[in-house]
């Protein structure tokens, strides 16, 4: 674990306990987020758009909606995006199937779920979430799963997460999520955000976003102080934009 709940600036602490909490998928329950990166690297290079790795890894947790303008631009994205978007789950078809679940996955959901409501709030296509679900096992224990189909707008909007929240009957949530995507989702909802470093983030630039805790993974969250997290507010400057690549 790489740090505590971080109560030092007294705005961040609440007088509500948050009721719920909300999961990002992929990333975070299953290790996919190199797989969509290599789905969305051979998607552009089918398009003659030339595009570092690094760079689409980097993108990864925005939704598909938001991804083609950010790496490639907004002409790109009128003129093709929905041909990318399609070239992308060609591809990513193609390899959910290496795809498995993080370590600790199902354990901490099953533990969260004895203390809080659990929902789930992914960008993803539904097929593919749930088939993740299915994956890690825990289709009983979570009481909604939201996905790209569910809102008009993608993370880092919070869109997904708010459906989830009020679909789940919560009044406040804490998120958990494995990006600086879903740190600003989940600030722009008033809920602090959890990270753990599964999505190849860094620890420095998700505190830096703006999250309340950074683990390496989730096996680490089982003994989380969740009493306090469930008190914590998103600290200021969690909800502007995650710098891109």
């Amino acid at each position: 674990m790489t740090g505590d709940p971080h109560d030092e600036q007294g705005q961040q602490r609440g007088q509500t306990r948050h009721d719920t909490i909300l999961l990002d998928v992929d990333g975070t329950l299953v290790d996919s987020t190199y797989h969509h990166a290599l789905a969305w690297h051979r998607a552009f290079r089918r398009h003659d758009i030339p595009l570092p790795m690094w760079r689409v890894h980097r993108s990864i947790g925005m939704g598909g909606d938001r991804l083609v303008g950010a790496l490639a631009g907004d002409e790109v994205e009128q003129s093709i995006g929905d041909d990318l978007r399609a070239a992308w789950y060609e591809e990513y078809a193609k390899l959910v199937d290496e795809v498995e679940p993080l370590p600790g996955a199902a354990e901490l959901v099953r533990a969260l779920s004895r203390r809080f409501t659990v929902a789930l709030g992914s960008s993803g296509k539904p097929e593919f979430t749930r088939q993740a679900v299915d994956l890690v096992g825990i289709r009983d224990d979570v009481a909604v799963v939201t996905t790209s189909e569910d809102a008009p707008s993608s993370k880092p909007a919070p869109d997904i997460l708010e459906i989830a929240l009020q679909k789940s009957g919560g009044r406040s949530a804490i998120v958990i999520g494995d990006s600086t995507f879903d740190v600003a989702s989940a600030a722009r909802m008033g809920a602090p955000c959890v990270a753990i470093r599964t999505g190849g983030f860094g620890p420095d630039e998700l505190r830096d976003a703006g999250a309340v805790l950074v683990t390496r993974g989730l096996p680490d969250l089982l003994d989380a102080d969740w009493d306090g997290l469930a008190l914590m507010q998103p600290p200021p400057g969690a909800s502007e934009d995650p710098p891109l690549p």
